[in-house]
């Protein structure tokens, strides 16, 4: 195709009849079509290295090629993919954990050359049906191979994912002169060279990494409630729609609920997230993309999980509430803003948890060797296990265990390989590379260092990121805070918007869910399992904070240490219950948790709240037998079990609704076992309540 056809496509797509193809674009359109080279393109977030790809697609659809097969990380950029493809006549499909139920009817079209374009994440590549009865088959007929985000295939990428590692294995298997495109915003040199070797032969083009667009600022306050109200007096005064970054889970919906408190029309985002008005979270996912492209929503509040590939050309900012790992992350979200407008804030907020956060992230990045060998000495010992029964038979985190698995299974040659559900030892005799990890870990701990350095240096800012993404072109942006500082944005926040903030972290409790499942086998005492019946359940309950977080949080821990927790947690509680939470039927009296190690530290604070609310307390729980520390056991099954036999009740139980208090809640076992004997005792409803949250599934 010569370049005035391929420039028709280019305004198809874009519905502009005045576009034309920016730099680069056409020279590797040209090289996948025409000469089927294998190409690495690094080009700045809104360049279009989509329209590369997808115009390179119907390029080689009408040589009669095969079709594309594109590989796609996040659920949020296929939809985004499969949409712009749309637009050349392209029929896209993904398979994907989203739409199972359309993968056979997808499967037949595949292999039957009515799909243009296969989209698939990297973790479809562990499916062995899927490689077996898909890809090969086709293997000899694609047209054209993406890894879209290929920074992901490097151990020094930013957001290095273990499943792109098959990736390079897949390639192998390839037939030659099949023309593989590789696209990433976010290369420096280091992961260029390492994607290279990995792949072999590959060419590379690189573009300009400078956003004219956008107005980068840095603004440090340490705490939370500073930052909220921050947020609070000037998003009001920012046109259009934006999104903000934080780094878990818990802290995005207390920046999104505080938002809407504050009147701003914001949403939480994040793997997982849920509405009792969607099906399911994809469902609901889609729709809060959507929401805030068609501008319906001021603020996204978001996890990473809104980030590669989500394209809104007119984003107008893109606040980070703390500060991300790395530069290279920084600025792949930061560039989320301003594509197609003239002017876009990019504002970097940073507080005392960041570093924090991220230490625990970069320790929890790879799994401990003696993890690693004591799921391989168990599956020596056993002849196939699931996931399940690992759990049962280790003390480990199902997380843990999962990301352990995942690890070993996509190392070149792997100790382990899953026939069915089951895991299975290999024939290999593997040696974990701790050297490595060490060497990336500290690498790792270099990026943030540099990222403590972009907050607070004087040079221009643009300017600081395009140097630690090695662009050769490097430029004074003109435009940030250290390049003009009269449009800075305030750096200062009013005292009474802190207070405001101070007590609205204060007041953000949250529910204790009943658990309704006991673990086969995991309760052989007390004689339970399978589905817990219902009026052995406990009412939903409140927790008062997380554990160390701004507000309470941090009040518990200290007190928790010093073995007495002060009678403004007692105020709180008894504020919570009686202002906010109001359960009704109300309880009628108070009973608590037993410890044998610390036997006053809750039932004293029992005491003083039960005298607070009116109520009786009656300590009738007793600990019959010392139990390890439920904080040691890593997984529900053990979690439950460590509690068979433990408690039992010892007095009269009152036949009435109770609080039933404890100082911290993780699993939710220590509670769910303790309701079930007062309500076989004869109690009324059970409404658990604790002081703080140590559970670190958020």
């Amino acid at each position: 195709m010569d370049k005035n056809n391929a420039i028709t496509l280019l305004r198809k797509s874009l519905n502009n009849p005045n576009a034309q193809f920016r730099d680069d674009q056409w020279e590797s359109i040209q090289k996948l079509t025409t000469a089927k080279e294998k190409l690495l393109v690094i080009q700045r977030t809104g360049w279009g290295k989509s329209l590369v790809y997808f115009i390179s697609t119907r390029i080689l659809r009408d040589q009669g090629k095969g079709p594309s097969i594109i590989i796609s990380p996040l659920l949020a950029l296929m939809r985004n993919q499969i949409e712009s493809a749309k637009r050349l006549g392209i029929k896209a499909v993904s398979i994907n954990s989203a739409n199972f139920d359309d993968w056979e009817e997808i499967k037949k079209k595949v292999l039957n050359d009515k799909v243009d374009t296969l989209l698939i994440s990297p973790e479809r590549l562990a499916s062995e049906e899927f490689i077996e009865k898909i890809l090969y088959p086709i293997a000899d007929k694609i047209g054209l191979f993406v890894v879209d985000e290929a920074h992901c295939i490097s151990d020094w990428g930013h957001d290095f994912r273990p499943d792109y590692r098959r990736i390079v294995g897949i390639l192998k298997g390839m037939p030659k002169g099949m023309p593989i495109l590789g696209t990433t915003a976010t290369a420096n040199n280091r992961v260029i060279n390492d994607i290279k070797e990995q792949i072999g032969n590959i060419n590379v083009i690189k573009g300009l990494l400078t956003r004219d667009s956008l107005k980068l600022q840095n603004i440090i306050l340490n705490d939370q409630a500073s930052r909220l109200a921050w947020l609070k007096e000037n998003i009001p005064k920012l046109k259009g729609s934006g999104i903000i970054y934080v780094l878990t889970k818990r802290d995005v919906r207390t920046v999104s609920e505080w938002l809407e408190k504050c009147g701003v029309n914001s949403a939480a985002y994040y793997s997982g997230v849920k509405s009792d008005d969607f099906e399911d979270s994809n469902s609901y996912r889609e729709y809060l993309e959507d929401a805030l492209y068609d501008n319906k929503l001021k603020v996204l509040v978001s996890t990473t999980a809104l980030g590669m590939g989500y394209d809104k050309p007119d984003l107008n900012f893109v606040i980070h509430f703390q500060a991300p790992n790395s530069i290279i992350s920084y600025y792949q979200q930061v560039g989320r803003a301003g594509r197609a407008i003239d002017n876009a804030y990019g504002i970097l907020l940073s507080g005392q948890e960041d570093a924090e956060i991220h230490k625990y992230f970069r320790e929890h990045a790879f799994p401990p060797q003696e993890i690693v060998e004591s799921i391989l000495q168990v599956l020596d010992d056993y002849d196939g296990l699931s996931t399940i029964k690992i759990e049962e038979i280790l003390n480990l985190r199902k997380g843990k265990i999962e990301q352990t698995i995942k690890y070993l299974s996509v190392e070149e040659f792997s100790p382990i390989t899953k026939e069915g559900s089951q895991w299975k030892r290999t024939a290999i005799n593997y040696k974990m590379d701790i050297e490595k990890i060490e060497r990336l870990t500290n690498q790792r701990l270099l990026e943030w260092s540099i990222v403590q350095d972009y907050l607070v240096t004087k040079q221009c800012l643009m300017e600081f990121l395009q140097k630690e993404l090695d662009d050769p072109n490097i430029q004074k942006c003109g435009k940030c805070s250290n390049c003009q500082t009269d449009t800075k944005l305030p750096i200062s926040v009013a005292q009474n918007n802190i207070i405001e903030a101070t007590i609205y972290l204060k007041q953000s409790e949250f529910d204790i869910l009943p658990r309704k499942q006991i673990a086969a086998n995991a309760l052989p005492t007390y004689n339970i399992k399978g589905n817990l019946k219902i009026n052995f359940q406990a009412e939903t309950g409140k927790v008062l904070s997380r554990w160390g977080d701004s507000g309470w949080g941090k009040i518990v821990s200290e007190d928790k240490h010093l073995g007495y927790f002060r009678d403004d947690l007692v105020d709180a509680i008894c504020e919570m219950i009686l202002n906010r939470w109001q359960p009704n039927p109300f309880p009628e009296w108070l009973t608590c948790i037993p410890s044998l190690r610390n036997p006053e530290l809750v039932s004293n604070f029992a005491e003083r709240l039960s005298k607070k609310l009116k109520i009786p307390f009656f300590p009738i729980i007793k600990k019959v037998k010392e139990s390890h520390p439920q904080k040691e056991q890593e997984n529900s099954f053990h979690q439950c079990n460590n509690l068979d036999g433990v408690f039992e009740i010892d007095g009269i139980v009152q036949n009435k609704p109770v609080f039933l208090l404890d100082d911290a809640v993780d699993s939710r076992w220590t509670f769910t076992i303790a309701t079930m004997l007062l309500k076989k005792a004869g109690s009324g409803l059970v409404y658990p309540i604790a002081l703080a949250s140590t559970s670190v599934n958020e």
